[in-house]
């Protein structure tokens, strides 16, 4: 199972993951209506995006009334059935990382979907602080992050 998985530490914060999201789902380059959302900490020189996280038990999911959204089990992307959905927003409160949100203009819930298994965030992020592996070479590679951050803590002797 492949999932998004985030670099902080590369992430320039340009934003076109933002960009290519928007196009990608409604036709215009619209920060607001992106699916991936880029936090700064311009004191520190730090961005953060942020999005559906695809959580294995969601709280949009069982939060919601009508059945609109589900965990799809061979992909894992929780779905939303716009036939289904009576924008309640029930799901946007239920998030705790607050990555479903209402499309004002269109009245509408939106959330990452993965563009069906090809990330348009993904495809445009030249820092390569996004990234759509299988999940255990995301474990891998955190494991591999945090050893080298103890390394390096051991050896300034802290």
């Amino acid at each position: 199972m492949k999932i998004l998985y985030v670099d902080v530490s590369k992430c320039t914060g340009c934003r076109a993951c933002e960009y290519a999201c928007s196009f990608a789902h409604d036709g215009l380059f619209n920060p607001l209506n992106s699916r991936i959302h880029i936090s700064e900490f311009l004191d520190d020189f730090v961005f953060v995006p942020a999005m559906c996280t695809q959580c294995e038990d969601a709280y949009c999911v069982k939060v919601c009334p009508t059945g609109a959204l589900s965990k799809n089990e061979e992909t894992g992307v929780v779905e939303l059935d716009y036939n289904k959905c009576i924008g309640c927003k029930q799901c946007t409160i239920a998030c705790p990382w607050g990555n479903i949100k209402l499309d004002v203009e269109a009245k509408r819930i939106i959330k990452c979907d993965y563009c069906g298994g090809g990330p348009e965030c993904v495809k445009v992020c030249h820092a390569s602080a996004l990234q759509f592996v299988e999940v255990e070479d995301a474990v891998l590679d955190k494991q591999h992050r945090s050893a080298i951050y103890y390394k390096d803590i051991a050896q300034q002797g802290v």
